[in-house]
């Protein structure tokens, strides 16, 4: 029968499938990514002219990005705005604010300090939206929330950096915006389209999309880990101290925002993850273009830690029922 609808087992086997290889995806993440910043590290010689690559691959990112994307996944901004945008501000005050505040606790070189400012000035993380839906949040406002951040990120990203990150280096805010409408904003949008245009058959290669995105994320880590070997073996435990205080600070004041806001659970959560989960791949190849090798390698260590640490709370939260 053309209009026989799929039977409750049908439906149930393709939710457990989904789960089951997101979890597969939360977990093998993290893993991949540190084995490439290991073959960055044990190899530099092998990656150092490869650099080139860093934007194209972060293009392929944000493309598979915009093919997961459709119109009713930026309904929720019109139905129901203050989340949205509340999240998406705090997200935007927050982070940059807060490794502002890390960089200057903790003394860090300006190098160092800059990578770690521009990462909290870069838009919510690609694998936000997995990690939201393991740790039982509101899905659609995760999926909102990156989107609303990624499309502001070509305004935001480069004057924030020119604000706080300025303070240790000379910032290009003109030509960083334009790197972040050629990398972010045109691969997106041309996503966004093609997925309208072809809906059927991105929905059968949906399945390999986030795969695709991590590994190129992984190689984007190696390259940068290549470069800049030397600084990790002298300010290495530094930087991942910083990365994990940037990251806590980031779950911990989202979750209280979302307090603020009096949103239901589901919806704290998924604030506490877009705030503290950021396009950390992105922000290590603008702080290799604009900075310099050793300003990347904030953005590298935070792609590692903030996808164990989005494990590990999804992990946690998955297990206290939601209200």
């Amino acid at each position: 029968m053309p209009n026989e609808q799929p039977s409750p087992f049908t439906v149930e086997a393709n939710a457990k499938e989904t789960e089951r290889n997101s979890r597969i995806a939360v977990l093998l993440f993290p893993v991949l990514i540190l084995l490439g910043g290991l073959c960055g590290m044990l190899m530099p010689q092998a990656f150092l002219g490869l650099s080139s690559w860093i934007n194209p691959l972060l293009m392929v990112i944000m493309f598979c990005m915009g093919l997961t994307l459709t119109m009713p996944d930026f309904a929720l901004v019109f139905k129901n705005p203050l989340p949205v945008l509340c999240g998406v501000a705090a997200q935007f005050i927050i982070m940059p604010s807060m490794g502002w505040l890390v960089a200057m606790m903790l003394q860090l070189e300006p190098a160092l300090a800059a990578g770690l400012i521009l990462v909290g000035c870069a838009p919510g993380g690609t694998a936000s939206n997995v990690v939201s839906y393991l740790a039982r949040g509101n899905v659609a406002l995760s999926v909102a929330m990156t989107s609303v951040s990624t499309l502001l990120a070509p305004l935001l990203t480069p004057a924030l950096a020119l604000w706080l990150a300025g303070q240790y280096m000379p910032v290009d805010a003109g030509s960083m915006a334009i790197s972040v409408v050629q990398i972010v904003l045109i691969p997106v949008v041309l996503g966004i389209f093609l997925r309208m245009l072809f809906n059927r058959f991105v929905d059968k290669v949906s399945g390999a999309l986030p795969w695709l995105s991590v590994l190129a994320i992984t190689f984007v880590v190696t390259v940068i880990v290549a470069g800049s070997a030397r600084t990790i073996v002298t300010a290495g435990l530094l930087v991942l101290v910083a990365v994990v205080l940037h990251n806590a600070l980031g779950l911990a004041l989202g979750y209280a925002i979302g307090i603020l806001l009096r949103v239901p659970e589901d919806s704290r959560r998924t604030i506490a993850i877009e705030v503290g989960m950021q396009n950390s791949g992105l922000a290590g190849g603008l702080a290799k273009q604009y900075f310099s090798p050793e300003a990347a390698l904030p953005g590298a260590v935070f792609s590692v830690w903030h996808n164990l640490s989005g494990a590990l709370i999804a992990a946690y939260w998955r297990r206290k029922a939601v209200k």
